[in-house]
């Protein structure tokens, strides 16, 4: 395996790494319960999805 000839700089290391970093999680509120869910996703709290319900949650 060829090494390296020259050392790599901080920089040229930083510019490469900078696609590396952890977002957050983007989370909305419902509505109708005021859980945090996903966007674009039924509440898994109370089974609701754009004003109407998809999934029955029993309670138990």
């Amino acid at each position: 395996m060829p090494n390296p000839k020259r050392r790599h700089s901080k920089t040229r290391k930083n510019k490469r790494r900078t696609h590396d970093s952890l977002t957050a999680v983007n989370t909305i509120e419902c509505p109708k319960c005021h859980e945090y869910r996903l966007p674009h996703r039924i509440c898994p709290s109370c089974g609701y999805y754009n004003g109407r319900e998809v999934v029955r949650i029993e309670e138990g």
